[in-house]
């Protein structure tokens, strides 16, 4: 009888273990065919160039108008790679009453197009890198933009601090921002050429 009991707890047990096994192989089959769906998703989803993903956001509205007055679009949607340290609206909003209207006006496009090609670089610069360059160089880096000025990187507590050619400075707040043609850095503050 004791045999008995022993051979039904064994059977008992091992209905239950592959019964168990059944349905882990079930929940398997599952998640394997959900992750494809979402890996085949994720490789359909293209990211759009530096003008295209800086329109996308909304804090970087004053940008795209001033991109666009400088007749930029053409120039920062091509092949790149860019790197664009690229003031959000707030940087703007930091400039004297007025400034960001006069830029604005067709007069004034060759002084426009001088400050915002001031805040590209030509390659593709992410964080690491530009952190890696100025660890490299004594605590400095200096990058030539696309203007022809130059501008030198530092850190202060972790970020990337931007020093333009008249000594005024701007924070790197939010980095790696990938465009199909470069990246983006956004920075508080529109840094000025000489």
């Amino acid at each position: 009888m004791k045999l008995v009991k022993t051979f039904s707890a064994l059977a008992l047990l091992g209905v239950i273990v592959t019964s168990c096994g059944e349905k882990k192989t079930a929940d398997t089959t599952e998640m394997t065919d959900s992750t494809t769906v979402a890996m085949d998703t994720v490789a359909v989803a293209e990211t759009g160039n530096i003008v295209d993903v800086a329109a996308s956001n909304a804090d970087f509205s004053t940008l795209v108008a001033a991109v666009k007055a400088a007749g930029l679009v053409e120039t920062l949607s091509g092949t790149g790679p860019f790197t664009v340290f690229a003031p959000n609206n707030a940087a703007f909003d930091k400039l004297p009453a007025g400034t960001v209207d006069n830029l604005l006006k067709p007069e004034s496009k060759d002084k426009l197009t001088s400050v915002l090609t001031y805040h590209v670089v030509a390659g593709n610069f992410d964080a690491a890198t530009v952190i890696d360059a100025i660890n490299k160089n004594n605590g400095k880096y200096s990058v030539t933009t696309v203007q022809g000025g130059t501008i030198v990187l530092s850190l202060n507590d972790g970020k990337v601090i931007l020093t333009d050619a008249n000594g005024g400075t701007s924070t790197v707040i939010l980095a790696d921002v990938a465009a199909s043609n470069g990246v983006i850095h956004a920075i508080d503050t529109v840094v000025m050429p000489k």
